[in-house]
């Protein structure tokens, strides 16, 4: 889940209610309660949560949590700096500069993006040696591995010259390491290509104004040729990393903890990014979203961070009317949660595939009862529709009003009369995610639906339930919370239509349309508006694929959010990074009497 500003009538909002100050971009950089001091090396950083990764691979992961942990040991073309104020502005990472026409770095056709890889960034191998341009070019092939592929390649499946073709290939590959190995090895990606050790070109069907902002996305990192000894995303090949980033991994136990250690290999001079203050980062995903609230207040060594958790909803109220100086609230550019649909369920006489009962089910929720118990409308402004009001693109379209009759009234004309019983998924350690399953439940009980709760641990949530098409097509659930974010800022209505309302090319596990939604209207408006070289033109055609969307009754939009982020009193440079929904931990640093070790 992915991101740029909130409007003003937002802020505006924010600071007539709590104080500005609860409502920044960031915590102070300079610490957390805005103390300043000079940053202090050393220490472990202990971060708490209740879940896991989705993957220990960059090039597969798609999850922000999954984002977080990559920023300590895993680097990219260019990213996000911890820099206030200049969080969703992409600059060099590996590369040396941000292309441009002025420097040469892209063509005059917009078509051709020409990259230098810096020196001294290096793999923790025995002996270490160089990240490479090939590093990039394997990267970016493992993406459509047949295994387990990159959950946004519809971002720039049509987009990168060759790719879907050399994609189609690789789908047919045996799914073993050797058989994955030998087409990565043997077969070209002519849209990706090392020049030479340290230049990588890119070549795309047609100019893409955001394709330095798309290579933010972890996807596009090096891979060394040691992680062809492994399945993509698998445990096997987490446990056994090769690090470019400040830190390495030492030991994964998943759903029980992480830890990681400085990478030996590292050198500071090559990485503007990553400060690395801490020697040390542990997660333990053993805790409670309670639990881990609770230890962060208390100030003690061995609870810095949240890791996937934010404070829970119910206790977002009082610490706002404290102005408690390390709460912060963050832009997000997202839909989270939504409720998806599952229009591929059986369930029901397949009720779900219905338009006239998913459109019962867009009357039937009353948006503000899941606004209230998910924290309240000053983090959470409504949403009636797919994209975000800061995305470009964006136009209000609200289609269908709390009216329970009007629900009734569609489920009689679809023959569900006399109601029906669907199936909620929803992740039960989270608090929020509880009460939102029994808010949907108590909605539409009221109109003679039976909802029946489906509980995930948060591991499995998507990695069991969600990427896994059967999960779907057998009925396994009929309505489930997600949310969605923007892979880059601004221009970014493409990574919300492609990856989730594109048809085929977005079911899982390649794309994240969890509820199968295809319609043939929407997919020829998407397809206009990201080739279109009006912005203008561009802006309408999304407004009409949203309103599509809304009409077929995809999903329930419920908040375009503020991520709550809460840290303990020893952190400082607390800088929140929207990519990451959490404050960057690769640039923290902890007061010297409590630091964890």
């Amino acid at each position: 889940m992915r991101k740029p500003q909130r409007s003003a009538a937002l802020l505006a909002a924010c600071a007539l209610t709590l104080g500005v100050a609860a409502c920044g971009g960031s915590s102070s950089p300079g610490g957390s309660s805005g103390d300043g001091g000079k940053p202090v090396s050393g220490g472990t950083l202990n971060m708490l949560g209740a879940g896991d990764v989705d993957y220990m691979d960059p090039n597969v992961s798609y999850y922000s949590v999954g984002y977080s942990v990559l920023r300590l040991w895993s680097r990219q073309l260019f990213t996000y700096p911890a820099v206030d104020g200049q969080t969703t502005k992409a600059v060099p990472d590996l590369a040396t500069e941000v292309p441009t026409m002025q420097n040469g770095g892209i063509s005059k056709d917009g078509k051709t993006y020409t990259i230098t890889l810096r020196d001294g960034a290096q793999w923790n191998t025995s002996p270490a040696r160089p990240v490479t341009a090939a590093d990039m070019v394997r990267g970016v092939k493992r993406t459509c591995n047949p295994v387990q592929p990159f959950g946004g390649i519809p971002d720039f499946a049509t987009l990168i010259k060759g790719y879907q073709q050399f994609c189609d290939g690789f789908a047919k590959v045996d799914q073993s390491p050797s058989a994955i190995a030998d087409y990565i090895d043997k077969t070209d990606l002519p849209g990706v290509v090392a020049k030479d050790d340290s230049t990588v070109v890119f070549t795309l069907n047609h100019p893409a104004t955001y394709f330095v902002d798309m290579l933010t996305l972890p996807a596009f990192s090096p891979a060394p040729e040691e992680v062809l000894k492994y399945l993509p995303g698998s445990q096997q090949l987490g446990q056994h990393q090769v690090s470019d980033g400040p830190y390495q991994i030492d030991s994964w136990n998943p759903t029980k903890e992480i830890t990681f250690s400085r990478n030996p290999a590292w050198d500071a001079s090559s990485d503007p990014i990553r400060k690395a203050y801490v020697d040390k980062v542990v997660v333990d995903e053993t805790v409670s979203q309670d639990s881990i609230q609770q230890q962060l207040q208390t100030g003690t060594p061995s609870a810095d961070m949240e890791f996937d958790q934010a404070p829970p909803p119910s206790q977002l109220p009082g610490l706002i009317a404290q102005k408690d100086p390390n709460l912060n609230l963050g832009e997000t550019s997202s839909s989270n949660p939504y409720i998806v649909f599952n229009t591929v369920s059986p369930n029901e006489n397949k009720a779900m595939q219905n338009v006239k009962v998913r459109q019962a089910l867009e009357y039937a929720l009353n948006r503000d009862n899941l606004i209230q118990v998910l924290g309240g409308p000053t983090i959470n402004p409504p949403l009636t529709h797919v994209l975000p009001d800061n995305v470009t693109g964006s136009k209000d379209i609200d289609l269908y009003s709390f009216d329970q009759d009007k629900a009734k009234q569609l489920l009689d004309e679809a023959g569900y009369g006399d109601g029906l019983t669907l199936k909620f998924l929803y992740r039960n350690a989270s608090e929020g995610s509880s009460k939102a399953f029994q808010t949907v439940q108590q909605d539409l009980s009221d109109v003679g639906i039976k909802v029946e709760g489906v509980p995930s641990p948060d591991a499995d949530f998507y990695t069991k339930y969600l990427q896994v098409p059967s999960a779907a097509k057998d009925g396994v659930w009929d309505l489930s919370l997600a949310g969605w974010g923007a892979d880059w800022y601004g221009n970014a209505a493409l990574s919300f239509f492609a990856p989730l309302f594109t048809g085929e090319p977005s079911f899982p596990p390649v794309g994240s349309n969890f509820g199968f939604y295809d319609s043939a209207t929407t997919n020829k408006l998407v397809q206009q508006a990201s080739t279109t070289a009006s912005e203008e033109q561009a802006n309408t055609l999304w407004q009409q694929a949203d309103e599509q969307v809304m009409k077929d009754a995809a999903f329930f939009p419920i908040t375009q959010p503020q991520q709550a982020n809460y840290h303990a009193e020893q952190v400082h440079n607390t800088v929140y990074i929207p990519a990451f929904q959490n404050f960057d931990p690769a640039n923290v640093w902890l007061s010297p009497d409590k630091n964890g070790g």
